[in-house]
């Protein structure tokens, strides 16, 4: 129960992070058939997709909308999100740098118009190559012949002549550059590679050159950061689109308090130095009495992806270890955190054996909020589920973890719910990848 006093309202630290999985969207039953609507809605409460290439179990974009949705056709997100707009439809969404690489929606075009300006700001930094304006006018002129293209493309029209004035690694950065400062916009990919066309053949006529004031378009992402988490931090704000202008986001936070959509809240437990950190809750976040979730997440995921949060909410302490040598890597190579009810209950080291039809566990580590007792069958039953969802038929679990016996006993222990997938043990030492 909320407490109030005269210092306003005091959540308990499992308060808050019920608030916050309820703004994500973890009190909401799965549905029985996840279809295109359901993914939409989806991504309307996280407002933002974040894009990462790695796909040891699954790339990280399609993760979230699994962790919400339950096994849903990833063809739905391809075409709603990879697909290639047409004279005759417009493409729902596009990338840009809204917090890293992100899908958003393509009609949040003026919000961004603050950000590709500071691109154009430090131009000098981002782009220092004397030959540059060729680089820049001949993508132009690429893209206006061609259409959407990729890089692969238009390198093989570059142009090589004895002066070789032509480098690819230019021209990709002529690219980069032009997309953060909108002349270019990502026309869908192929795979997993950029489709680059002009901003003109991808956002609709009617948003191009309606850049919303800075203020204006701060404010709003703000009060959208605020709503996707429930209850937050400025810090947590901030980050959720990458603002690093403090005082215009403590700004727009004293304008939503002024209007009524933030109200100022002490969520026991988020301190430092022994002082409370200033938090506020949406005036649209609900409190559930419980949530009932259970879920695998991408590191990516916007319940954990500011490590900050993750630690002081969750008691997550989260780093990647792609780059640790094997040997040195204490979880595995993309650990993935497994919610269990309002808890991040433990870490998953998950690889998909494609060839071999199995759904590695290369390693599975309890976390601090951990109660394996009644939490392991829940991660069992996700983990089937999860290999189902990427066409598995078997999972074998590996002995590195302090998780793993228990996970692998919980599995094998169940045939009846197995079903198809058959459980399997491997070896108990640090798996490479």
């Amino acid at each position: 129960m909320i407490e109030t006093s005269g210092g306003g309202e005091t959540l308990s630290a499992a308060e808050a992070r019920r608030m916050a999985l309820a703004a994500q969207g973890f009190s909401r039953r799965r549905p029985a058939l996840p279809s295109a609507r359901h993914l939409h809605a989806a991504m309307a409460r996280m407002g933002v997709l974040q894009i990462d290439s790695v796909n040891v179990f699954a790339r990280s974009h399609y993760l979230p909308l699994f962790s919400r949705l339950g096994g849903y056709d990833p063809a739905l997100l391809d075409r709603a999100f990879l697909s290639r707009p047409t004279p005759s439809r417009a493409g729902r969404y596009t990338e840009y740098i809204a917090h890293e690489a992100t899908f958003l929606p393509v009609e949040d075009w003026p919000l961004w118009g603050f950000r590709r300006q500071a691109f154009r700001d430090k131009r000098g930094a981002f782009w220092g190559q004397s030959s540059s304006a060729r680089s820049l006018d001949w993508i132009r002129a690429e893209l206006r012949d061609r259409g959407p293209s990729r890089p692969a493309e238009i390198r093989g029209d570059a142009p090589r002549g004895r002066g070789g004035w032509w480098e690819w690694d230019e021209a990709k950065h002529a690219l980069e550059y032009l997309w953060r400062i909108g002349e270019v916009a990502i026309a869908g990919r192929d795979g997993f590679e950029r489709r680059y066309a002009l901003a003109e053949d991808v956002v609709p006529a009617e948003l191009l050159g309606r850049d919303r004031p800075p203020a204006e378009a701060i404010g709003e992402l703000v009060r959208r950061a605020a709503r996707a988490h429930g209850v937050a931090t400025a810090a947590d704000i901030a980050d959720y689109y990458r603002i690093k202008d403090r005082t215009a986001v403590l700004a727009a936070i004293g304008d939503l308090v002024d209007a009524g959509e933030l109200t100022p809240v002490r969520v026991r437990g988020w301190e430092r130095g022994g002082r409370p950190i200033p938090a506020w809750r949406h005036a649209d976040a609900a409190l559930p009495r419980r949530i009932d979730a259970a879920a695998i997440l991408t590191p990516f995921d916007p319940v954990v992806w500011f490590r900050d949060r993750a630690l002081r909410a969750f008691q997550l302490d989260y780093r990647i270890e792609i780059y640790t040598p094997a040997a040195k890597r204490r979880y595995g190579y993309y650990s993935l955190p497994v919610l269990v009810g309002d808890r991040i209950s433990a870490r998953l080291d998950l690889k998909a054996d494609r060839a071999a039809r199995t759904l590695l566990v290369q390693s599975a580590w309890w976390e601090p909020q951990a109660r394996p007792a009644a939490d392991t069958e829940r991660i069992a039953a996700e983990l089937r589920a999860a290999a189902a969802w990427q066409g598995l038929e078997k999972v074998s679990v590996s002995g590195w973890g302090d998780a793993a016996d228990e996970l692998a006993d919980a599995m094998a222990g169940h045939p009846e719910r197995v079903g198809r997938h058959d459980v399997g043990r491997t070896d108990r030492v640090p798996p490479g990848v």
